[in-house]
């Protein structure tokens, strides 16, 4: 590393120091407050800790809502069926599952508070049984990447799901399942990328493919068009914006846990490195 260059994480560094004593006292979630959105979050990888307006809207985002009771993530990094869930005392470790980047990135902590009623509530909710729970996986780095900005004191309980395909339907289906968690002060996440493309850093011009997969996308979440949102496959630009479909179908759970999809509001609209970092909140 430059000698000049910047710390590892160097921009969350800066964020808890500019705001983790108003972060504990962010408002919470009561039963007075309308039905929290579901949302679709950009989750970048480690270097998102560096991008100081990354972890700058990701925050800012979060403080526009009331701080959840709890959070169910399901991130385009954990494929299991059925759907399973990971470990919810606290204290279980991170999943640091990246390689190539600066080895503090893997020591960096996210300790959240025990999930277990959470854990007992998507039980009942998934109807089946049992739901196997991975006691010694906790978060992947789609789920507390992006938790570590918006909510920095790492003070709501969290559990991940894993998504038991990558078919639209299904993923749908599983939203619509989780919906009710909403009505209860429970905020559910899915994390992606908008556009995951990893032949853009080398190929900068190949940003207009990613573009044009962003616009359609835009176009479709407007007019709540989820049918086309779930044919992807034959949006402009696919093929370079999502090689592979992990990063994209996250969405589709956030429309299926939604009660009106084309209530979607970009709450981060930007690109970076050539990808859409688009992330979108539905009532």
């Amino acid at each position: 590393m430059n000698r000049n260059s910047p710390a590892p994480a160097a921009a969350y560094d800066a964020l808890l120091a500019r705001v983790l004593p108003q972060a504990r006292e962010r408002r919470s979630w009561n039963q007075s407050d309308a039905a929290l959105p579901s949302l679709f979050v950009s989750h970048g990888a480690p270097f998102t800790l560096d991008d100081p307006q990354w972890v700058a809207d990701l925050y800012d985002w979060a403080g526009s809502m009331p701080k959840p009771r709890a959070i169910v993530v399901v991130s385009a990094h954990w494929e299991s069926a059925p759907p399973a869930i990971t470990g919810a005392v606290a204290g279980t470790p991170l999943y640091y599952d990246f390689s190539g980047f600066h080895p503090r990135y893997k020591t960096l902590p996210y300790a959240t508070p025990d999930a277990t009623d959470l854990a007992r509530r998507l039980t009942g909710l998934l109807g089946h049984t049992p739901v196997h729970q991975f006691t010694d996986r906790g978060l992947d780095h789609g789920a507390f990447i992006p938790l570590m900005a918006m909510y920095p004191a790492a003070d709501v309980p969290v559990v991940q799901l894993s998504m038991p395909s990558l078919d639209p339907g299904a993923l749908l289906e599983l939203g619509a399942r989780l919906r009710p968690l909403r009505e209860e002060g429970v905020l559910v996440l899915g994390s992606g990328f908008m556009t995951h493309s990893f032949a853009v850093f080398g190929r900068p011009e190949l940003a207009v493919e990613t573009a044009a997969f962003d616009e359609w996308a835009v176009d479709a979440l407007t007019r709540g068009d989820v049918d086309t949102l779930a044919d992807y496959r034959n949006a402009p630009g696919v093929a370079i914006a999502h090689p592979t479909a992990e990063h994209f179908v996250p969405l589709l759970l956030t429309i299926g846990a939604a009660d009106n999809p084309a209530g979607a509001v970009s709450a981060i609209d930007r690109m970076v490195m050539g990808n859409s970092i688009r992330s979108v909140q539905i009532d």
